[in-house]
């Protein structure tokens, strides 16, 4: 061989070799669980919940006892979440506002990965499905259909509840699930970020009798809220709470330990498809390569509080079930008593996966917490619901302050039902001014409201769409 074919072959040898020596970038399960509090094994948040394969995830890797959703409703919360951006810089606080006209397609998580190389799937809910874009990803599962809907009684005015008559299979769930399992089954040419977003426990809590029959009613042990509760609450906690609305409706139909029973079976049925899940990547020869993540979107009151749903800024609608499996990263069984936001999600996938983070995400890499759970950690959480309602969530402590400027406070180690609000109490001033001083200062002014159906000319007149080049 002359000379220069040989020092070809060498150099391509070498080359090669480099190559094979390059790790793999992770694989990412990213799960998401809609309407799903603290009623979990692993939070401990109702004994009588059932959640095996949600606590067998929790046992592999780090679970956050105080884990606080950007937004407690679907739409906002989970638009911050993806991209990076809060409500209090999108303006979109509500159901009703679109977010892609406002923040655009270079911003979200999901093009983030794809520009570092990944095939990006999706199936389920992982945006609010009134308004996806579904550009962003390589691959969607298009819509699962439809539950069965149940004969006869369908629940309390809107809280909707029936155990149904059918198998697994024939709820959509089982289907979005079966497309998650098929990816990790898959051989890839690049590294997969897989997000499966499953439906309930959100409403209606129509799911098969089985899961009914796991919680007896005559078990039930209702939630405790005493009804005194909104005695020390201000006008503008009391006009979210609307103790006259659902929470009126369920006490007089003499039903609230079969909603109880419905929202706890249909928690069972979700942990069951979580177990399917779990199961394929078990088997799967990226099982020791892929980075996992669950997030609940916010939590749900059941009657805490005489409210029922999310839509408000108290314990039981901002905090929701986190959980993080990254290998080499997190010990199995542990737990983090420090305080993050969902806010910290893009940014600590980011950092696990050694891709730069966008400058204009407004959130921290937890890595350090993954790796330490008890490691010192001074940030907070914020969770907005609307225009200029904020609660701030420390370790200890839970500041809520409202658009006409009513105040709640409430000491979280002496009061964790937050039962006793401090606000007006002069021996609390210090404390209530060093939280207030967390509260964001800019505000945006919310995005016009619209359906899904309406076009979206008239929210890109006038608005600045952030990321835009």
């Amino acid at each position: 061989m002359n000379r220069p074919l040989r020092f070809l072959g060498l150099f391509l040898l070498m080359s090669s070799a480099l190559n094979a020596a390059e790790p793999k970038k992770p694989n990412v399960l990213f799960i998401a669980v809609d309407d799903l509090n603290d009623w979990v094994g692993f939070l401990d948040g109702n004994r009588q919940t059932i959640t095996p394969n949600l606590d067998r995830l929790a046992a592999r890797g780090v679970k956050f006892n105080r884990a606080y959703c950007a937004a407690p409703l679907c739409n906002p919360s989970r638009a911050a979440l993806m991209t990076g951006v809060r409500p209090f810089t999108s303006g979109v606080y509500t159901n009703g506002n679109d977010w892609r006209p406002v923040i655009s397609e270079d911003l979200p998580l999901t093009t983030t990965f794809r520009k570092a190389g990944y095939h990006v799937a999706g199936a389920g809910k992982i945006y609010h499905e009134a308004f996806a874009r579904r550009s962003e990803w390589d691959e969607y599962l298009p819509s699962p259909g439809k539950d069965p809907e149940p004969t006869g009684d369908t629940g309390v005015g809107g809280i909707k509840f029936a155990p149904l008559d059918c198998k697994d299979e024939d709820l959509r769930e089982w289907k979005v699930v079966n497309f998650g399992i098929e990816q990790l089954q898959k051989k890839h040419d690049k590294s997969l970020f897989l997000a499966v977003g499953l439906f309930k426990p959100h409403m209606p809590w129509n799911v098969p009798r089985k899961y009914y029959d796991l919680h007896p009613l005559d078990k039930i042990v209702l939630p405790e809220a005493p009804p005194e509760d909104l005695s020390d609450v201000p006008p503008a906690g009391i006009k979210m709470a609307n103790p006259n609305g659902d929470h009126k409706a369920i006490l007089e139909s003499g039903r609230w330990k079969e909603a109880v029973q419905a929202y706890l079976a249909a928690i069972s049925f979700t942990d069951g498809q979580i177990g399917r899940l779990l199961d394929a990547l078990d088997e799967s020869p990226e099982r020791d390569n892929t980075i996992i993540v669950l997030w609940g979107d916010h939590g749900w009151h059941l009657g805490e509080k005489q409210h029922w749903r999310k839509f408000t800024l108290w314990e039981e609608a901002t905090r929701a079930p986190l959980i993080w499996v990254a290998p080499g990263v997190t010990k199995v069984g542990t737990a983090s008593d420090r305080t993050v936001d969902f806010m910290s999600i893009y940014p600590t996938l980011t950092d696990l996966a050694g891709i730069p983070t966008p400058e204009h995400v407004e959130g921290q890499s937890i890595r350090a917490l993954l790796a330490n759970p008890q490691a010192e950690w001074s940030q907070h959480a914020v969770t907005t619901f609307g225009l200029n309602n904020h609660a701030v969530r420390t370790e200890g402590w839970r500041y809520i302050r409202y658009a006409n400027g009513d105040e709640e406070l409430y000491d979280e180690t002496a009061d964790p039902k937050e039962w006793t609000n401090l606000a007006s109490r002069t021996e609390y001033a210090e404390k209530k001014a060093k939280l207030a001083a967390l509260l964001p200062t800019n505000n945006a002014p919310e995005v016009a409201k619209q359906t899904a159906a309406r076009g979206n000319r008239k929210q890109r007149e006038g608005k600045t769409v952030l990321g835009a080049k």
